[in-house]
Parts: C-alpha cells; structure tokens; sequence
C-alpha cells in the first residue's frame, strides 16, 4: 500500500475544517441530561460504602467536583460535531493529571500520569478537559476572568506550536522525545520557574519506596504488615473493612488468598520475560484496600507490599479497570480486557512507563492493571502558584498533550494541519472552556442540592475517620 505524502496528508487534516470548523469548537451544545443520574450511573458497582466518600470529595468544590465527574463532559462532548481526527486519547487529561516520575533509567520526567479513562476518541476532546480544568481552577483560586482566559490561550497555542514542531519530525524521533525536568529548567522563562523546578526534583528525589516502608508498614520480626488506616487503607477481611457484610463473606467464601495467587499469576503473565524475572526476586508481604483520588474512590484498588532478599520494599498498586467513559460516548474499538486497555494506552501515551505495568483478572470477574505506587512519583499544587508559575504549568500540560497525542496516533501533520497556525482554535477552546465552567458550577450546584436533600450521600474523610476511634 502507498503511503501518503506529506502534502496529502496536510490536506487531510484542512479537509477535516469542512466536518467541523474551527470555530464550532466554541460550542457546548443544548445540555438536556440529568448530572445527578449521569452520576449514579458512574458510582454502579462501587464499593457501598465507599460511594458517600466518593461524593464528599467531590462536595469540596466545583473543582474537585470537576474532577470526580469525568462521564459527564464525555457526554456533553458526544452531542457536539467533533474534528474526526481520532486517536488514542488520555479522556481525562485534567490539568491535576499531570506529574513527575522517574524513567527506568532514573531519570525525571513530566507527563500525563492517570489513564483511567483512555480510549480511541477526537483528539481535541483531551484538549476541551485540560482547557475547562483550568478555567474552573482559576475560579476556585478566585482569579480574574482575563487570568483564566489567558491560561487557556497559552495550553492551546502551545500545543498547536509543539504539534507544528512534531509534523516535521520522523517516527522515531517523536518516540525518543521525553520532556525532562532538567529540559524544563533549561526551557524555563524565569528565574521563579527555575527555581519550582529544582524543588520539586527534590522533592520527587524523596519519594520512594523505602520513605513509603517506614510509614505505611510495621515489621514483626518475621514479615512486614501495612497498617491499617481507614478509610484510606485497610485489610479487606480485617476489623476495620469498609465492605459490607455480603462482599466480605464472597471474599471469604472465594478464599482471598487463593485469588490473589491467581491474580498474581495472571499479572506475571502480561510482563516481559526480563520484568518477570525481576518480579520474582520479591516476595509477597501483605496487601491491603487503598481509597484513591476522587473519580477513582469506591473502585477496588488493592497496594501490595514485596520485599526482596536486602528486606527492600516494592509497593504495587493493583487498581480496577472499569469501562472508560469516552468509549461510553464515542465509537471506540472493542476491548478485551480493560486492564489491557489502561496499560497499551499508558504505553503509547506516555513518553516512558512503569518497568511493572501490567494486568490481570481479579476477584470476582473484575478487570485490574498494576503499576509501581511510588516510585519519585509528584504532582504540582497549583493553589500555591502565582500567575507567572500558573502560565508555565498551562503551556507545560499543552506540551504534553501534544507530544502523546503526536507519539500515539502519528497523526501530528493532521492535526497539526487541523489547527493552522493562527489563533482561531485556541479562542473557540477559550470560549469554549468560559461557558462550560459555567455548566460546571451548574451542575454542581445541582449536586449539592441532591446532597443536602439526601439523594446522595456525602461523607467527609474525616467523619469517615471518625467512625473507627474509639
């Protein structure tokens, strides 16, 4: 088959102009849905009694509210014309799902980081997250309307720049590029970005598997034990479990000990010959219940803790892989297994990826992937940034996208072509991302009217904490 030229392939993506105009993007479209019932639909199957915690998360603002409601964008996105240029997409490329980790080389880099949601889907519906994200953040910091609107300005026009720069690039070239925090220092406009570079490398150069031992884990004198800490860690048979009764007894029923070899077994499998070498150099400790994020929480995550013949940790994170909520909304191709998914998306998004991706079939049918918890692992606590550091982080996450969105489609001479080299895309995102904060703030009002009605109920880590002190 004859590849097509550079030059067909720019009128490809001018083409796609003609199915969805640049301009249109400004759309949020006619909103007719129920966020409450959107929401119940995406807390199924969770974990009873975690589901509360779920929502006091969310409660905490229109921000975290933001964060936690991941399906409804994807189905306000499916009621607007998209640009047709699909590919593999993070699906929930907020701008907290960003961060630091280290290659396996050691070195760090900056990179989408939570692939939950991955999946075949247009690439600007990644760009219309990070772009609401932001303004929706700048709101929460009580920023001005011109800040926000600048912020998204600088995420998008750096992802056509960089999107321009990866059109003239080969194949492999966009596969070796890695944004490192050493280029970001380089690459910094001021002093003061500089400067939060070099923090968090020392910050990052902290959190590692051993800090992770010495507070998570006690040692009996023949095996390491993690503690318990609910709601946030506990053993799932143990007296402080948030299952209910009936989960707890098809655990016990199922003999969780015999799953989680059978889990393991299928994990070992997904590797590489060399990281199933590796792996078996470790032996398992103890595993327990994690509640993570806030879209996440009420999904069964499970962090095991292995230690090798020195006694030195490694703490796995085996997370539940549920159906993405882009493939709920838009035409995906059909997936095996979802854990499977997580991982080849990761894979190709991601400049480079944790030595222990994998994935397994877990207790009682579910779909799991695993990944190292900690390994130089950090993300950026944006309310502590000033408007200069705001504008770099903003330009950062649209280098970002750009360069997976470049890597996994090779689709970076369409795109980049699609977007043209003037501003007329990054405005209609910009007035796209005004108006649907402004959603945003109406369907969190309506969430919190249904939480203080008691249709849904909202628990606080706290109060939740509460419950075991005695």
């Amino acid at each position: 088959m004859k590849a097509s030229t550079i030059a067909e392939r720019e009128a490809r993506g001018r083409a796609a102009r003609e199915h969805s105009k640049r301009s249109s993007h400004r759309a949020v479209g006619e909103l007719r849905r129920d966020p409450i019932e959107l929401l119940k639909e995406s807390s199924a199957d969770r974990i009873e009694n975690l589901v509360p915690l779920r929502y006091g998360r969310m409660a905490v603002s229109p921000f975290t509210f933001f964060r936690g409601s991941a399906i409804l964008q994807a189905h306000d996105l499916s009621k607007v014309h998209d640009s047709g240029l699909s590919m593999p997409i993070c699906g929930d490329g907020h701008l907290m799902n960003f961060g630091g980790f280290a290659t396996p080389e050691r070195q760090l880099i900056f990179d989408l980081n939570d692939f939950d949601e991955v999946s075949v889907g247009p690439f600007e519906w990644d760009l219309k997250r990070l772009a609401a994200s932001l303004v929706v953040a700048t709101r929460h910091m009580r920023l001005s309307r011109g800040t926000a609107e600048s912020l998204v300005m600088t995420a998008v026009n750096s992802y056509r720049d960089r999107m321009a720069q990866y059109a003239q690039r080969g194949a492999l070239e966009l596969w070796y590029d890695r944004i490192t925090f050493d280029h970001m220092a380089e690459t910094a406009l001021t002093p003061e970005r500089r400067r939060a570079v070099r923090r968090a490398m020392e910050r990052a150069a902290t959190r590692t598997h051993e800090s992770l031992l010495e507070k998570m884990a006690s040692h009996d004198g023949s095996r390491w034990t993690i503690n318990d800490a609910p709601p946030a860690l506990f053993h799932v048979l143990g007296a402080t479990t948030l299952f209910t009764a009936e989960e707890s007894e098809a655990f016990r029923k199922g003999n969780v000990d015999k799953m989680v070899e059978h889990m393991w077994a299928d994990y070992r499998e997904t590797m590489p010959y060399d990281r199933r070498e590796l792996l078996d150099h470790f032996t398992l400790q103890d595993i327990v219940f994690k509640v993570v994020g806030v879209g996440s929480v009420g999904t069964r995550c499970l962090v095991a803790l292995l230690v090798d013949h020195m006694n030195k940790p490694l703490f796995l994170q085996l997370k539940e892989a549920r159906p993405s909520v882009i493939a709920r909304f838009y035409k995906s191709p059909p997936v095996r297994h979802e854990g499977e998914r997580v991982v080849y998306g990761q894979r190709m998004l991601q400049a480079a990826s944790d030595i222990f991706l994998g994935w397994a079939s877990g207790p009682l049918g579910r779909d799991f992937y695993a990944r190292q918890l900690r390994d130089m692992k950090l993300s950026a606590n944006i309310e502590l940034f000033d408007s200069d550091l705001l504008d770099g982080y903003a330009g950062l996450c649209g280098w970002i996208m750009a360069r997976a969105h470049a890597k996994a489609s090779g689709q970076a001479i369409e795109v980049s072509a699609y977007i043209g080299r003037g501003d007329q895309f990054s405005e209609a995102l910009t007035s796209y991302a005004m108006s649907y904060a402004d959603q945003v703030e109406r369907d969190y009002d309506a969430f919190m009217k249904a939480c203080r009605a008691g249709k849904l109920q909202a628990r606080t880590d706290e109060d939740m904490a509460a419950d075991f002190r005695v």
